[in-house]
């Protein structure tokens, strides 16, 4: 097992790729901290267990500092220490350019940008401490790497999740720390599935001729997580099946 005796928080982990991380990293040994605004997190933390792993559910709106230390300070409390912290938490509604207002600005980016910076702050202390850590960001191929349309709110949330992780990783080197991201393209998940015939046409567009399934950034992550990837620091990964070169 690659991360026995780790402990780990992954955000929007009731469903999704959230989910999906939560169990992979569960299933290489580590003592996972489920975390999401949705109840479906006790749902996860009976999987995690029937896993033969433990876990802990804790409920925290990442737009919200107050509750992003609670959900560290939870994690200490229970585990000891915080090794590997997923900033997954994300939102992506659609909203045209013209039509967009603050309000839905403000919540895009308060999730998807300022809970990267919340959830890392929380658990700075404990590792800074510890003299390791190991921080990963969810980001996209939206921003990092492509635009959409009447997504950008969204595209600027995950543009600016690139330049925190570099920016992150340098200063935080000097403590054993290492911050990289991975940009998803096109992935199948209880969000996603809404979009039914758009969907397929992506399809269509991706090399692969597949869309992606959550374990693919799940396994991706166990990578980023482990020893494996040591020497990695501050580095966007793509994983889209090729959508981005074709």
């Amino acid at each position: 097992m690659k991360l026995k005796g780790k402990v780990a928080i992954i955000t929007g982990a009731a469903q999704g790729i959230g989910r999906s991380i939560a169990l992979a990293l569960a299933k290489e040994g580590a003592k996972v901290v489920v975390s999401d605004i949705s109840d479906k997190i006790a749902d996860v933390v009976r999987e995690i267990e029937s896993l033969g792993s433990e876990a802990l559910a804790v409920k925290a709106n990442v737009a919200d500092s107050e509750e992003t230390e609670k959900m560290a300070k939870a994690a200490i409390e229970k585990f000891g220490r915080i090794d590997i912290l997923v900033n997954n938490a994300g939102i992506y509604p659609l909203k045209p350019l013209v039509e967009m207002k603050e309000e839905d600005w403000d919540r895009v980016i308060g999730v998807n940008l300022k809970g990267v910076f919340n959830c890392t702050k929380a658990v700075l202390p404990k590792m800074i401490e510890q003299k390791s850590g190991n921080i990963i960001n969810i980001s996209s191929i939206a921003g990092a790497e492509v635009g959409y349309l009447n997504l950008v709110h969204y595209s600027a949330s995950k543009g600016g999740v690139l330049g925190f992780t570099r920016s992150a990783a340098l200063e935080l080197a000097q403590y054993r720390i290492r911050v990289n991201a991975i940009a998803p393209g096109a992935i199948e998940t209880p969000g996603t599935r809404v979009l039914g015939e758009v969907l397929k046409q992506v399809e269509q567009t991706i090399p692969q001729k597949r869309i992606g399934q959550p374990e693919d950034i799940a396994n991706l992550v166990v990578f980023l997580a482990s020893d494996d990837s040591s020497y990695i620091t501050g580095q966007l990964i793509v994983a889209d099946g090729g959508l981005t070169i074709s």
